[in-house]
């Protein structure tokens, strides 16, 4: 560059270093007050709350088993006034029969779960010849680098 171009380039870089700030502010700081100790309170998020894995999966399946009944239940309604039987005892002695019928079932798969749980496991052992059965009794005892096992019969 030749110094009559440098002289105007430095003239411009000095002139836009002076130059106003613009009307945008370009960062913001935050002055509310930070608690005295320890981490800032969360914040509740727009959309579905904080819940715990087990509540959102058990809430998912409530969901879930709620839209299931809606098909049945339009097919049902279809078929009575179709059929001009759409008494209110009718209507509601098909919507509170899956019910009836499930809540003792699940009741009853629940105990035979709890029953088998309980239940011992059976063993079964077959031997050929003479057996000899040693029952002993075997306690250690450890106190520091030192154990002590005694062995009665």
């Amino acid at each position: 560059m030749s110094e009559n171009d440098a002289a105007a380039e430095a003239r411009r870089i000095i002139a836009d270093a002076y130059r106003p700030a613009p009307a945008v502010p370009t960062s913001y700081r935050d002055t509310s007050p930070l608690p005295a100790h320890g981490d800032m309170p969360p914040v509740v998020q727009p959309g579905v709350p904080p819940m715990s894995q087990r509540a959102v999966d058990a809430g998912r399946l409530m969901l879930t088993a709620g839209l299931a009944t809606v098909p049945p239940g339009l097919i049902a309604i279809g078929v009575l006034i179709a059929s001009r039987q759409a008494d209110p005892t009718v209507i509601g002695m098909i919507c509170a029969a899956p019910a009836a019928v499930a809540v003792p079932v699940l009741a009853l798969a629940r105990l035979f779960t709890r029953v088998a749980d309980a239940a011992p496991d059976e063993h079964h052992h077959h031997y050929e010849g003479p057996v000899y059965q040693d029952r002993r009794n075997v306690h250690t005892r450890t106190t520091g680098v030192w154990a002590k096992t005694n062995n009665h019969q």
